[in-house]
């Protein structure tokens, strides 16, 4: 994992990340509101301008389609982490600078985090809640020390940030807790956020639990 550099902006101290590569996880629906398609298609724009390449699920359609059709249309590169059965239907984009085949869901979470400098969430259903809560578990153990980002088009996880918050309330989680993830509502907030948010030290494990 690279180092924060801190630079001073505007008269503000900011932690600025060597942001390389980012786990973006995200829907394959093809039936979501063009609001969500949108903001994906722009957050591939803007990691294709900042450099990033994207490691995501390696789907064609939905938000995933979108994010990583936007990326390679501005010169951006992707990487599809993707199971085998999931090739075996048919699922995979072509095209895609690198494709790494895993067995189970689980190596594909694995690899996701293990390979990036982030990890974003947009919208979308139990795939991606399951996704971003598991990142979010392994950051509060300081198992994943790099930025976590969900980015809330539509308010779609306002709800989510409601339960989250009342875990921290009924003292289900520490009140560190509350700083595991950073929500944004815009693409451009979110590629801010990668780029700005702390690491994480290792010693976070020491209020895991209460």
């Amino acid at each position: 994992m690279m180092d924060n550099v801190k630079v001073k902006v505007d008269g503000k101290w900011k932690f600025i990340n060597d942001i390389k590569k980012v786990s973006v996880y995200c829907a394959s629906s093809t039936q979501v509101s063009k609001e969500y398609v949108e903001a994906a298609t722009r957050l591939g724009e803007l990691l294709a301008e900042h450099d990033v390449t994207l490691v995501y699920g390696g789907g064609a359609v939905g938000l995933m389609g979108a994010i990583c059709d936007a990326v390679k249309a501005h010169g951006g590169k992707a990487i599809g982490v993707i199971p085998h059965f999931m090739v075996e239907k048919g699922w995979l984009r072509p095209g895609l600078d690198e494709v790494i085949e895993v067995d189970t869901m689980a190596e594909r979470k694995h690899i996701m985090a293990e390979i990036s400098d982030a990890a974003i969430a947009l919208p979308g259903g139990v795939g991606t809640f399951d996704e971003l809560m598991d990142i979010v578990a392994l950051k509060k153990l300081g198992l994943y020390l790099k930025p976590v980002v969900i980015m809330n088009t539509k308010d779609y996880y306002q709800p989510l940030a409601t339960l989250l918050e009342r875990s921290v309330v009924e003292h289900f989680q520490d009140e560190k807790f509350r700083h595991v993830w950073k929500m944004a509502d815009t693409p451009e907030e979110v590629v801010d956020l990668i780029f700005s948010e702390p690491y994480w030290t290792k010693d976070v494990i020491e209020n895991a639990a209460l």
